[in-house]
């Protein structure tokens, strides 16, 4: 199987390379750095370098990938931003560097990538149950919130335009240990990736345009 994995440095996105790897998947795997791209290296995948918040690396990404039919391709690339809550007003900066990584990126990369996928391709995004309108309960993360609910959106049209070509769908991967969900975490990243990998390897066309939570359970949006 080929996989492709944007944003796969750390955290998530690398523990997907390394078990896709163990799997004996053929993997391309991006970051950003030349540190992340030896780290890609290491995992035995092949590195490819993608600063997805630039618009000239995102630009060449069609001619790097040209030739290539993935099986699965993993949107992983995310931050968090500031940790304020509702009516705590962030600043354009801080608006700008979410919204352009979260969201313009996804923009951006996503009908590159349609442009290189075998029939019956999955596309997982990483989103976050925080982007979730009715399942929320508190205000905290406004700014990260608004970008996972803007992620959703844009992924649900990508399912519309890729139906009968490709499965897409959002995925919650938990609560996870990484360095952004913290040391306080629900659940290790290994359980989580390993969970999503079932999940998407389990999708049909039914499954399209859907909201899961990494587990498979169906998410309200």
């Amino acid at each position: 199987m080929n996989v492709l994995i944007l944003g796969a440095s750390r955290g998530i996105g690398l523990e997907l390379t390394r078990q896709h790897q163990a799997a004996g998947d053929r993997v391309i795997a991006t970051a950003r750095g030349d540190e992340g791209l030896k780290t890609i290296q290491q995992a035995g995948a092949k590195p490819l370098k993608l600063d997805i918040t630039d618009t000239a690396s995102t630009a060449g990404l069609a001619r790097r990938l040209d030739g290539e039919s993935f099986d699965t391709v993993w949107l992983v690339a995310g931050v968090y931003g500031p940790r304020s809550s509702a009516l705590q007003s962030p600043t354009e900066e801080e608006f700008n560097t979410v919204m352009h990584t979260n969201v313009l990126a996804a923009m951006r990369v996503l009908p590159i990538v349609a442009e290189a996928l075998a029939p019956q391709a999955r596309i997982a995004v990483i989103s976050s149950r925080m982007g979730s309108i009715s399942l929320r309960s508190n205000p905290s993360g406004w700014l990260y919130r608004a970008s996972k609910a803007a992620l959703n959106s844009l992924m649900k049209d990508v399912s519309l335009a890729l139906e009968g070509r490709a499965i897409c769908v959002s995925l919650h991967p938990g609560w996870v240990r990484t360095d952004m969900g913290g040391t306080d975490a629900d659940i290790e990243v290994e359980h989580s990736v390993r969970t999503m990998r079932e999940t998407v390897a389990a999708l049909t066309p039914a499954d399209n345009g859907s909201f899961l939570n990494h587990d498979g359970e169906r998410l309200s949006w």
